[in-house]
């Protein structure tokens, strides 16, 4: 198993403002880099897949409020957590880390066979991601304890739906440790 884990959306402008989601992300912080550090060790890619949009972006025309403006200090990844020189930033335009990107291809030269999906949100853009990975023939595993929604509650159903989808091996979803474990045994 060759994987590349995948660091959706945790912006400096997420943990500038406060709301359920950026303390969760604050939170959940010193677990992240410490798998990221794991995985690194045992062979995984590490790809920072970040919004980065434009001013007038035709996604603020929704409830979602202008964040993460491509050239601002708030759209590159959040200092909280830790980047090596080795790991690649993807900025991206929509909430699949595979729309509209290199994504595929990166993996592909890179012989990734999994994509290993944290981050936020929980429902939108690790979702999108996790689901596109397996439309374009990788394997996917969302790390339930390495993700946040916008409530406990959100993220939690999210979660429960996908649990019962009939995609097992290709889309699971895992605790960190759990995923870590079956990465040292291949």
């Amino acid at each position: 198993m060759k994987a590349a884990i995948l660091v959706i959306d945790l912006v400096q402008d997420v943990f500038w403002h406060d709301s359920y989601l950026s303390r969760t992300a604050l939170e959940m912080t010193p677990r992240l880099n410490s798998f990221l550090a794991e995985g690194r060790k045992l062979g995984a890619k590490v790809i920072f897949a970040t919004d980065s949009f434009l001013e007038g972006d035709f996604i603020f025309q929704g409830r979602m409020k202008p964040h993460a403006i491509r050239g601002t200090k708030g759209a590159e990844p959040a200092e909280e957590v830790e980047r090596k020189p080795e790991d690649l930033w993807l900025p991206k335009r929509r909430f699949s880390a595979f729309f509209k990107t290199d994504l595929d291809q990166t993996l592909r030269l890179w012989g990734v066979d999994i994509a290993v999906v944290t981050g936020i949100a929980t429902h939108i853009c690790v979702l999108s991601t996790a689901m596109d990975a397996v439309a374009h023939d990788f394997r996917s595993v969302i790390i339930e304890d390495l993700c946040a929604a916008t409530s406990p509650e959100v993220h939690q159903s999210t979660l429960d739906i996908y649990r019962r989808m009939p995609l097992d091996p290709l889309f699971r979803l895992m605790t960190a440790e759990a995923f870590l474990e079956e990465l040292k045994a291949c």
